[in-house]
């Protein structure tokens, strides 16, 4: 698969001199293609955030077909975009040394969808669906907490096949979703606004889309962490608060396929639920993380066999580059 990349200028010019110094060159993978639920990124290499800081950032964009994190795990890229905080602790059992930076996503982006007006409009009427139409990472994961917590029937459970025609054709089903994406889908296909329910507003309160690096990076170059972490930061407060007509350029340079349209919808979405900013990130910067978040979810998870008790939580991630309220005068 051909990837698009990103790349800033190979050196800046000093505030208030004439010499120039060569930037550091870094490569960030994510986890999937150019989207609006990266904008804060892009938007960082766009307005020259990471350069400020030292960095020429490289964005190789992830896709059906791309490992990304097999990169950061084999020392081939620097930084990495996780999803939830799941794999970093299963990272730890398996002696892996990759720490999470930085969690980008203060609520997992992650939604039930239900037809309107077909008694399915609270969260614990979603029980009483006809079936459930999930993923096997959702039924593996947040559906087994939903079973411990709430009750929720794991026989009504249908394979998703990430084709929303079986939730648009039976009006008492209910569908998994990201709240930036299937969303749209479905009011464009289906012709209706679904419900929707953020299952981080429920209590799975992981955090999600982080930055992950390894603890070699972390020893080495801790200038570069703080500087990743800090200009993606403010990327994400220029993209959601700003002009990000640049960084949805080149989101739409490494994807094609990304609409206005579509982009549009995601940032309106990350917003109105807060996935970015919200919580301790009104006092804390986007990014921020918290050891008694980790422990609540982690402890959400060993209740519903989703991870072994006994794990070393603290080795997944370090608060070190976090918490320091930057970004937070760029917010309008």
């Amino acid at each position: 698969m051909k990837l698009n990349l990103i790349t800033l200028t190979s050196a800046i010019v000093l505030a208030g001199t004439t010499s120039a110094f060569a930037l550091d060159s870094v490569s960030f993978g994510t986890n999937w293609l150019a989207q609006a639920e990266h904008g804060g990124y892009y938007q960082a290499v766009a307005d020259g955030t990471y350069a400020a800081c030292g960095l020429d950032v490289t964005i190789l964009p992830g896709g059906p077909q791309v490992n990304n994190r097999a990169l950061l795990l084999a020392g081939k890229i620097q930084f990495h975009m996780g999803g939830n905080m799941l794999q970093p602790f299963s990272a730890v059992e398996q002696g892996i040394p990759v720490k999470v930076v930085a969690a980008t996503f203060q609520k997992e982006p992650q939604v039930l969808m239900s037809h309107p007006d077909q008694g399915l409009d609270t969260w614990d009427s979603l029980k009483d669906a006809e079936q459930y139409i999930l993923g096997d990472s959702g039924f593996q994961s947040y559906f087994q907490w939903m079973i411990g917590e709430f009750g929720f029937d794991a026989s009504k459970r249908v394979p998703y096949t990430f084709n929303p025609a079986p939730f648009i054709a039976n009006p008492k089903s209910v569908q998994q979703g990201y709240v930036t994406s299937e969303p749209y889908a479905v009011e464009k296909e289906g012709g209706f606004k679904p419900n929707l329910f953020l299952i981080a507003d429920f209590g799975f309160d992981t955090y999600s889309t982080t930055i992950e690096t390894m603890q070699d990076t972390i020893d080495a170059h801790p200038d570069w962490v703080q500087c990743f972490v800090d200009g993606s930061a403010k990327g994400w407060y220029n993209y959601l608060y700003g002009d990000n007509s640049a960084a949805n350029a080149m989101i739409q340079k490494d994807n094609p396929d990304m609409t206005d349209e579509q982009i549009a919808f995601s940032i309106e979405k990350l917003k109105e639920f807060g996935i970015v900013d919200s919580g301790d990130t009104e006092a804390m910067g986007i990014g921020a993380m918290t050891d008694a978040r980790m422990e609540s979810f982690y402890g959400k998870m060993v209740k519903a066999g989703v991870v072994k008790d006994g794990i070393d939580i603290k080795k997944a991630y370090t608060l070190d580059f976090v918490n320091k309220g930057v970004g937070l005068d760029l917010k309008k």
